[in-house]
């Protein structure tokens, strides 16, 4: 696992339990939601943590395969719309390639792929210096920058 952390202060322990989105709706009032995190797959909606979101340490939204792009949008709809400040963790088929927009749209923790250096891909998060559009992370695209 991987922790940016650069620009969030609320990263918690890479030891909590992550447990899939039904798991969670079904033990929720059975249990303190700061006990453990939330898996969500690409399909799962993320309005249906927004009553429990400041309650929630981490956030875990799941990249199955490369082209599957759904968790970007997902993150952000986390991030923006419902005020998610924790620890927003991508996991699954998660390559330095991603890492970038990853951050950009929201994501603070990565796990990546077990066949890879976490330290290379960590790099991924350097490969850009700037960005054109507006994101997660740059409020004024770049255009908008005055000289």
């Amino acid at each position: 696992e991987i922790m940016s952390g650069d620009w969030s202060s609320d990263v918690c322990s890479s030891d909590l339990v992550i447990v899939p989105l039904a798991y969670w709706k079904q033990q929720r009032d059975s249990r303190a939601a700061a006990d453990f995190g939330v898996w969500l797959a690409p399909a799962d909606d993320p309005a249906e943590l927004a009553d429990a979101i400041a309650d929630l340490p981490v956030i875990a939204l799941d990249f199955p395969q490369f082209v599957d792009g759904r968790s970007y949008s997902n993150g952000r709809l986390l991030r923006e719309r419902y005020g998610f400040t924790g620890e927003l963790r991508a996991v699954g088929d998660v390559l330095r390639d991603q890492l970038y927009a990853m951050e950009q749209v929201g994501f603070n923790a990565f796990s990546v792929r077990e066949d890879r250096n976490p330290a290379q891909e960590l790099a991924g998060l350097q490969d850009f210096s700037t960005g054109y559009q507006v994101t997660f992370l740059r409020e004024q695209a770049l255009f908008r920058h005055v000289r």
